[in-house]
């Protein structure tokens, strides 16, 4: 593996490959190593550096005219998406949460997997635009190799739960290899692994995805570096896994030969766009939480003698989605942080952003007990302690411990002090041709238009949040479980009190379709009437279920890594 920047290239140099991928994310990355142990010579574009900076994160500007513009939904975004990318600005990104890096959105990801259920892939009669050209059987084999690529079990705790409508449902987290501490860092491990024949571009932004005459095939991109040093990457064939916002905005932004973009004949490109919802449906306080998070908190698996962490929510059965005509959804539990609590006092006395000095230091010294306790992590953060050791006590604790585990996690190993516990509901959206990515007026520092989101919520993805909200207070009421108090949109069923923003899920731009008048994709991802041309990511789901895209995701990718292969092999 070569690592080198654009900047170190001569000024319109031309590079040659087997294949080109756009993007150096978890899916550029996955496809790429696939490919090179075919002996394929893969050339991987990055628009940003080994890690975020200000001035790749300033390229991730998008215009937003759709949803998102209310001051609670702003509020709710900078405290959501906030603290998860470095750089990530609530001005600049209007909608998603974007890393131009090595690793790509793995910077700022929760590890958070879960498998797509096999009604997911299904058209069903209640949702408009449904319905995979491929069935989850049909991606089992994937599945499970992704699974490898995650570090992920193939085998998950036993059901605990079916009553009204809802069953149990699993996600897990996808823990380094690297660092034992941390969840998976994509760049990371790639760099840690540095696998053959594959060279990374680095700091090299795609400007144009460039076509023959006829458009019929690719024949180059365009890339530019920060300085404004320029090439073109030639290859048989070119793979765009750059995000569901940007795989899009490429396809539209490059009309030197197809005045409305590429493969937008029919219109379809940025169409359909999708994230997953979510909103809090009630919370259960302190004194009535150790039940529920007994059940429905976190699960240690041992697994070809590696221990894996699970967490236990509730899905919307196959029968109850069709019974009352919704989409799927679950509910998942997680702990709410108390306003005095002396870690979050702590952090801001020291970043000099408390607005009340007097109490955050009050909470400091009241809360003293839980920092003293912090201290015991940093025997696993220690580079001297060996890693046979930290592998033991990790695995141990997950296998003994693992809500204790979870907890150290997100808290980065420092105890909290709680004030009760949150029922969550997240649910799919509806593919809807009018939720869409277009192109902007306004341009980036390369002159190429930005991203337009105009991201809809329709009355069935509301409908299907108020449904969840009531089959899980009833079904924790039937089990003699504690009940949350709900929130006044789930008890009066007022949109308008529901506060939703996007969960960075960012999906169905680019979607999957055997018929090119409702897709962009075939069924092997290529764009269609462009025969060397693919898209890989989550752009290309005609529905995005309600479980985390990450593994299915990667699943599509390793699939789509053996058909090229099996291209190449042929000629």
């Amino acid at each position: 593996m070569r690592m080198r920047r654009l900047s170190e290239f001569d000024d319109n140099s031309t590079i040659t490959a087997d294949i080109v991928i756009v993007g150096a994310g978890p899916v550029g990355l996955t496809i790429a190593e696939e490919c090179s142990r075919a002996g394929r010579k893969v050339v991987v574009v990055e628009s940003g550096l080994e890690l975020e900076s200000p001035e790749h994160s300033a390229l991730n500007e998008v215009e937003n005219v759709g949803e998102l513009q209310t001051e609670a939904q702003i509020r709710k975004r900078i405290e959501f998406h906030g603290s998860q990318a470095k750089f990530w600005s609530s001005d600049v990104q209007r909608f998603g949460v974007r890393c131009r890096a090595l690793g790509g959105s793995t910077h700022a990801w929760a590890g958070k997997s879960a498998p797509f259920d096999a009604i997911d892939f299904q058209a069903r009669r209640w949702v408009p635009y449904s319905g995979w050209p491929v069935d989850r059987d049909h991606l089992m084999p994937y599945l499970h190799r992704a699974m490898k690529v995650l570090n992920l079990s193939a085998k998950e705790p036993p059901q605990r739960f079916d009553d009204a409508g809802l069953r149990s449902f699993y996600w897990q987290f996808s823990r380094s290899r690297v660092d034992r501490l941390d969840i998976m860092r994509f760049g990371r491990e790639f760099i840690a692994r540095r696998p053959p024949n594959i060279d990374v571009l680095l700091d090299a932004t795609i400007t144009n995805v460039g076509v023959t005459k006829d458009g019929s095939r690719f024949s180059e991109i365009e890339v530019v570096s920060i300085s404004g040093k320029q090439a073109r990457i030639r290859a048989t064939i070119c793979v765009l896994a750059a995000g569901g916002i940007e795989n899009a905005r490429l396809l539209l932004a490059s009309t030197d030969v197809c005045s409305v973009g590429v493969g937008n004949r029919y219109d379809v490109v940025g169409r359909y766009l999708m994230d997953h919802i979510a909103a809090r449906v009630g919370r259960i306080p302190t004194d009535r939480m150790a039940v529920l998070i007994k059940l429905f908190g976190f699960y240690g698996v041992n697994h070809e003698n590696r221990a894996h962490m699970f967490t236990h929510g509730l899905a919307l059965t196959p029968q109850a989605q069709e019974r009352d005509q919704v989409l799927n959804a679950a509910v998942f539990f997680s702990t709410d942080r108390a306003p005095d609590d002396p870690w979050v006092a702590l952090k801001k006395l020291l970043r000099s952003r408390s607005d009340n000095v007097r109490r955050d230091l009050l909470s400091v010294v009241a809360g003293s007990g839980f920092i003293t306790r912090g201290l015991g992590m940093k025997l696993l953060s220690d580079h001297r302690t060996p890693k046979v050791l930290k592998d033991a006590i990790v695995n141990a604790a997950i296998r003994l411990s693992p809500n204790l585990v979870a907890d150290e996690f997100q808290s980065q190993g420092l105890p909290r002090k709680l004030s009760g516990l949150r029922m969550e509901a997240i649910s799919e959206q509806a593919p809807n041709p009018a939720s869409r990515i277009t192109l902007s007026e306004r341009r980036d520092r390369f002159g190429v238009q930005l991203a337009r989101i105009d991201w809809r919520i329709s009355d069935l993805d509301y409908r299907t949040l108020f449904k969840i909200a009531e089959l899980s207070h009833e079904a924790l009421s039937r089990a003699e479980l504690p009940i949350p108090k709900l929130e006044g949109w789930a008890t009066e069923r007022r949109t308008q009190d529901l506060v939703i923003i996007d969960m960075a899920h960012t999906l169905g731009t680019t979607r999957m379709s055997t018929n090119p008048k409702t897709g962009v994709v075939d069924i092997n991802c290529r764009v269609h009437g462009v025969s060397n041309l693919y898209i890989a990511g989550g752009s290309v789901f005609p529905t995005s279920g309600h479980a985390n895209p990450t593994l299915t995701i990667l699943s599509l990718a390793i699939r789509l890594a053996d058909h090229l292969n099996s291209e190449l092999a042929r000629g």
